[in-house]
């Protein structure tokens, strides 16, 4: 049997936070059940991390750079409506393949709502750097042009709120999108 070097059991926790996170939310997932899902003990995981809130940062944070590089390589050497286009296409892909992605953005912002309800603004700081990259990437693939910018987010987080309330894609909610993206989901 291979032993995992204390770096490569470090990316299993935060690839099993990713998903455990990302169903169970940060209050409903316990840590006993990401150390399960990697096989390890609960005090292993406290030495590869130092808290709960530092693993679901970990796995936040890696989340946001995965959705980040999709939009990066799909816009490679494109401009303004095909770079749009193009990233539409590849963030439908990654919903497709890795629904956990979609769910694990989704709970990261109701933990940073829920940090802040309570005071702790410093959790949000790492969660907004990292979504302003995400922002910035897809600024620039559109020639920095802030309406269509917007515009791509702000559909981009309907289809999160769509796909995580679980509307079918024959579903009358997404007349409004064309039919690539009906057909996608």
């Amino acid at each position: 049997m291979v032993r995992m070097s204390a770096e490569e059991r470090r990316e299993s926790v935060i690839r099993a936070a990713m998903v455990e996170f990302a169903r169970g939310g940060y209050k409903g997932t316990s840590t006993e059940v990401i150390a399960k899902r990697v096989g390890v003990s609960q005090p292993y995981l406290f030495r590869l991390f130092p808290s709960k809130q530092a693993i679901f940062l970990a796995a936040s944070l890696r989340c946001s750079q995965e959705i980040t590089e999709v939009f990066r390589r799909a816009s490679e050497g494109l401009e303004a409506e095909e770079a749009a286009h193009a990233m539409g296409e590849a963030y439908r892909a990654l919903i497709a393949d890795d629904p956990d992605k979609l769910l694990m953005q989704m709970q990261m912002y109701v933990a940073v709502a829920s940090a802040e309800a309570s005071g702790d603004r410093e959790f949000g700081e790492a969660l907004r750097a990292a979504w302003m990259e995400m922002y910035d990437t897809v600024s620039l693939a559109l020639g920095a042009d802030i309406d269509e910018g917007t515009t791509f987010l702000a559909y981009g987080m309907l289809i999160n709120v769509l796909v995580s309330l679980g509307y079918r894609p024959d579903h009358r909610v997404w007349n409004g999108f064309d039919h690539s993206v009906q057909s996608s989901e």
